[in-house]
């Protein structure tokens, strides 16, 4: 798999200001191999720039099944009307927001990261062994 492997998706999450009520946001998800433990959202909210949030896709992988995280992001699976969906709380010095995406399509994207570069192989793409070698034997 290429460096510059990029697994992106559109999609519009809630933002969720109560029990019965949210609005659309539509948000971009963003997955570079040469960034391999990192996921990239960018929320179009519609100020002038995205808002932008980096977390650990291990995170967002295992909020899928159960809740996790804890400090800035969280995430957890629920149910609503319309099927399951992904729930992810974000806290910054700015403010906090709530937001929800169906479950189905934070998954098909998350599986589309996972085959460019399955769990585990991560850190064979940062070349850390390699440059780690190259220091070494430098200083021989």
């Amino acid at each position: 798999m290429e460096e510059t492997t990029v697994v992106e998706r559109e999609l519009e999450l809630r933002l969720v200001l109560s029990p019965d009520r949210s609005v659309p946001v539509p948000a971009r998800l963003t997955y570079r191999a040469a960034d391999p433990y990192a996921v990239h959202i960018a929320f179009h909210i519609g100020s002038e720039q995205p808002v932008y949030w980096t977390f650990a896709r291990e995170l967002l992988v295992e909020g899928v099944f159960r809740p996790c995280g804890d400090g800035d992001v969280r995430i957890w699976p629920s149910k609503a009307e319309s099927g399951g969906v992904v729930l992810m709380a974000l806290s910054s010095p700015d403010g906090e927001a709530l937001l929800e995406t169906p479950t189905a399509q934070v998954t098909a994207w998350l599986e589309h990261t996972l085959r460019a570069v399955p769990p585990g192989t991560e850190s064979e793409r940062l070349g850390l062994d390699e440059e780690l070698a190259e220091l070494l034997s430098a200083e021989a």
